[in-house]
């Protein structure tokens, strides 16, 4: 009989989304006519910008005609977005970032567990607390822990807590650390991160040669000028970050996958007998051999989020989840509940009423109200007593939502 990996056996008993939806799928079947909201994950709800869909019809065009069609593509992504990811995203904020160093995926969220291919099994890694569940649960897949405790924190990880006792942000770890993850902004609490605050994580990585891991899915939701969207605005993160990104919540490109994961040449890992090795040989070999890459049509559409017309346009789509957001907040904080986020972010971070834990809370919203969100605890230990809600969705569901629980639900 084949052998399986033991360490998918680590994992708690689903991952939290599915979790999630099993039983909101059990509550619809025993109540058919329950107009349910969900405000759960991250998932929007407008459609593609007008300038992708055109892109993309054109791109479908050059496929009916042998001179324009396109069969395998590069796996790293084909040169034209690449050159207008560096010039937009990094080179026009001061990122020394080359197209060559900027690798297209179908998901920064494949990205944040792939990415491990290319680490040893033997690195100290640190992670937030709450966490997006991808960091924890594809280290875990990989070998890197041990078991889960009764609280779910996974021995061989190191948790550093966030709180609104340290304003939502994670202090430096008390040891050194090979490898730390880190998203602003934030999922799940929709905090946002200080160009001071990066640097000390930069500083504390060049001091402990460890590698930062930046999450910046989010970061097109900053309108703060004052805030940094790249890690690489930190003088010397190209020499101890690597960054994800995703056209999936500023373009919607959720259900058309398209990413980017940037990985400097700069950037080195120690092999096992003590070479130094340039982590952009490795992920590059990673790519090319268990890849084919985005396609050539996916790729036209993203392309065009850089044009005048798109850029126009996902201002416009950010601008509308970001009001849905301050809806969520304000509507929230009328109603007596504390809640932290949902500024330069598309989440808002709920701390629960007294007495409710993260599960009991979705519940009561689940059967009271018809609302799905989703508990912190299912983010990790810290966030138990916390609950976050997204702000994709339509303006009529997140009106319809926050008028329920004003009207029949009291927090006060």
């Amino acid at each position: 009989m084949a052998r399986i990996n033991d360490n998918y056996l680590k994992l708690k008993a689903g991952y939290l989304f599915p979790e999630i939806a099993r039983r909101v799928n059990a509550f619809a079947q025993e109540n058919p006519d329950a107009n349910i909201i969900k405000l759960g994950i991250g998932d929007v709800t407008e459609p593609l910008p007008q300038a992708c869909r055109d892109a993309m019809t054109n791109a479908i065009a050059d496929m009916a005609d042998r001179s324009s069609f396109k069969g395998y593509g590069p796996e790293q992504g084909y040169l034209w977005l690449r050159e207008k990811i560096a010039v937009n995203d990094f080179q026009s904020r001061g990122c020394a970032i080359s197209p060559d160093e900027i690798f297209i995926s179908d998901g920064s969220k494949c990205d944040c567990g792939n990415i491990l291919d290319i680490f040893g099994k033997d690195n100290k890694i640190a992670v937030t607390d709450p966490v997006y569940p991808v960091y924890v649960d594809t280290n875990v897949m990989a070998g890197h822990t041990g078991e889960a405790n009764d609280k779910g924190e996974y021995e061989g990880l190191v948790y550093l807590p966030i709180s609104a006792n340290n304003d939502l942000t994670a202090q430096l770890p008390t040891e050194s650390v090979d490898l730390i993850y880190l998203c602003f902004p934030n999922n799940p609490t929709g905090a946002t991160a200080t160009k001071e605050y990066l640097e000390s994580w930069v500083n504390y990585a060049q001091k402990n040669d460890a590698i930062i891991l930046f999450d910046a899915a989010y970061e097109a939701f900053i309108t703060d000028t004052s805030l940094p969207h790249s890690i690489y605005e930190i003088e010397g993160a190209r020499e101890c970050a690597i960054e994800f990104r995703s056209f999936s919540k500023n373009a919607g490109f959720t259900g058309t996958r398209c990413a980017l994961t940037v990985v400097p040449k700069t950037l080195k890992g120690k092999a096992s007998d003590g070479s130094e090795v340039e982590l952009w040989k490795l992920w590059n070999r990673r790519q090319s051999t268990k890849f084919n890459g985005v396609s050539y049509i996916v790729q036209r559409g993203a392309e065009a989020v850089y044009s005048d017309a798109g850029k126009a346009q996902i201002n416009e789509l950010v601008s509308f989840y970001l009001e849905n957001a301050q809806i969520i907040r304000e509507e929230l904080t009328k109603a007596g509940l504390t809640v932290y986020g949902g500024v330069n972010a598309p989440y808002v971070w709920v701390k629960t009423p007294e007495g409710l834990s993260s599960w009991d809370f979705f519940d009561k919203l689940l059967h009271h109200v018809n609302i799905v969100g989703t508990p912190g605890s299912g983010f990790g230990a810290a966030g138990e007593g916390y609950f976050r809600l997204s702000a994709f969705n339509s303006r009529d569901n997140v009106i319809e939502a926050m008028k329920r629980i004003t009207t029949n639900m009291n927090f006060n």
